[in-house]
């Protein structure tokens, strides 16, 4: 049952925060918070079981539950847990956490409904992390969607109705393309063995035609890549998190964004990896586009917001790149730049959204010599800051490395051309810091610096970025044997890179100096 606990604890804590709200705003922030703390403690148990050996190849899946839901059609509340899965679910609690922290002061109107929204957020993610089976994937998919649609409109900026109503269409309209995929597969499979169903499981390996599967596949390819997202398709991303609250900004940032590489991984490789692997080229041009455009555009931001959302475009084309490079190790550098990315973006947007709501202003030009004012919010910034520009030592760092590695391995001038946006990232990084704490005030600030309740949780998520970066081998474990099914799969179509995975297995199963240069000499 604790897969149902996992799902069920924050949407019953929303369902009772909202009403709470009537007797007073503190009610619902601590009933969302002591939810959220016993969910970490549940999901962190389970990790901290698993993170030393690692799981077992032959025990890829960790928990299993399933009811019947509606047998006529083949539905089955069937959720699951892998070590992908859990990693996904501890950084949503987490950030979960961070959420409701962040937002003790900043929302003031409608706390308790507020709450419920967040909360259902977080509910549906974590849905979307376990489901199973194909339409209670869908079914969470969408429930992300309706309250983060209310997060944004009733609690954001100025440009607030635009921004929610462009990530609605948005993100409908390629929902319902993978719903349809999602019939076609069921409907397929049927014809093929007689048997109706949803079920992940069941419709692995569904024998089907190349044409056929080439368009069902990009119906959930578009439907994951607007969520990434991919360049082209991210329009509505940086007006979302410029007029989201800032708990908004974590959870789009941290969270929603990796359900899409989440479903690249899960869904798109061993559901049709003859397509997958004929659209890998494709995608992986399509990464390295968004690298560098995301890396540009961010450069270019007067907004504050706005420039932090744009680095999300740039690090999760690193995510994509991975995904199609058809090794083990960029595979496993894509799942850690995911969870890194998640922390140190979330804890970038946390950091704008305590300084707008300082100064009420995210305008660059009216920033600058803020370090004096507020140094300890002006050194936590620069952490990471660093992080995101893949300073050694973070999570992001290793999350980077791992894939430009894997991926040179058979597409080197691709990955050549990637590892460019390292130093785009420095240099919009620093920038950035130029911008807001040094040079010259235009304004003389006088605002307080962090409190203890910002101060605590900025400390938890640096400790997370710098302790992954050191000591990454507990991501690495957990996610091994789901990465190697992938990769497995990916590299009967791609046929390339297996040298470097057979290095990256050795050095991630020990820390032997000759291991390591092996891996970086490519022997």
């Amino acid at each position: 049952m604790i897969l149902l606990l996992l799902i069920f604890i924050p949407l019953a804590a929303g369902i009772l925060a909202w009403p709470a709200g009537r007797w007073g705003a503190r009610w619902p922030r601590w009933i969302s918070l002591v939810a959220l703390g016993a969910e970490f403690v549940i999901a962190f148990g389970l990790w901290a079981q698993h993170w030393h050996a690692g799981l077992p190849a032959e025990q890829s899946w960790l928990v299993d539950f399933r009811r019947e839901w509606i047998p006529q059609l083949g539905i089955s509340f069937h959720v699951s847990l892998d070590g992908l899965s859990l990693l996904l679910v501890v950084l949503t609690v987490f950030l979960g956490i961070a959420g409701v922290v962040v937002s003790w002061t900043e929302i003031r109107e409608r706390v308790g409904f507020f709450h419920f929204n967040l909360m259902s957020v977080l509910s549906g993610i974590i849905g979307v992390f376990v489901a199973t089976d194909l339409i209670l994937f869908y079914v969470f998919w969408e429930l992300m969607l309706v309250p983060m649609y209310f997060l944004i409109a009733i609690w954001g900026h100025e440009n607030r109705i635009y921004a929610s109503m462009k990530f609605f269409i948005f993100t409908q309209a390629s929902g319902l393309l993978m719903l349809l995929s999602i019939l076609g597969l069921f409907f397929i499979h049927a014809s093929v063995t007689g048997v109706y169903t949803f079920d992940y499981f069941q419709l692995l390996d569904t024998p089907m035609t190349p044409a056929v599967a080439k368009w069902l596949m990009l119906g959930f390819f578009v439907a994951f890549a607007v969520k990434l997202p991919i360049v082209g398709l991210h329009t509505w991303l940086p007006d979302a998190h410029t007029e989201a609250p800032t708990a908004g900004s974590v959870i789009l940032a941290g969270l929603l964004l990796k359900t899409g590489g989440y479903g690249l991984i899960r869904f798109v490789w061993p559901l049709f990896p003859g397509a997958a692997g004929e659209l890998a080229t494709t995608a992986m041009v399509l990464a390295v586009a968004g690298i560098l455009y995301g890396a540009v555009m961010a450069f270019s931001q007067t907004d504050f917001k706005r420039l932090v959302a744009y680095t999300s475009v740039s690090h999760l084309g690193f995510v994509l790149l991975g995904i199609f490079a058809g090794t083990e190790m960029a595979l496993q550098g894509a799942v850690m730049q995911m969870i890194s990315h998640g922390i140190s973006t979330a804890a970038l947007f946390m950091l704008v959204g305590m300084l707008q709501e300082r100064t009420h202003t995210r305008d660059l030009d009216q920033m600058g010599g803020l370090w004096t004012t507020v140094p300890t919010m002006a050194a936590i910034t620069q952490i990471f800051a660093l992080a995101s520009l893949g300073l050694p030592g973070t999570a992001n760092f290793v999350g980077e490395f791992l894939v430009l590695a894997g991926s040179y391995a058979g597409h080197p001038r691709i990955a050549a051309v990637a590892a460019s946006g390292l130093i785009f990232s420095a240099v919009y990084s620093l920038w950035m810091m130029y911008r807001v704490f040094f040079g010259a005030a235009s304004v003389d600030w006088r605002i307080s610096d962090l409190s203890l309740r910002e101060s605590w949780i900025m400390v938890c998520m640096i400790a997370a970025v710098f302790w992954m970066g050191v000591h990454p081998q507990p991501v690495l474990n957990t996610s091994g044997p789901a990465v190697a099914a992938v990769t497995r799969t990916a590299s009967a179509s791609l046929g390339s890179g297996r040298r470097h995975d057979l290095a990256f297995q050795q050095f991630s199963g020990t820390s032997d100096v000759a291991a390591v240069r092996g891996l970086l000499e490519g022997k």
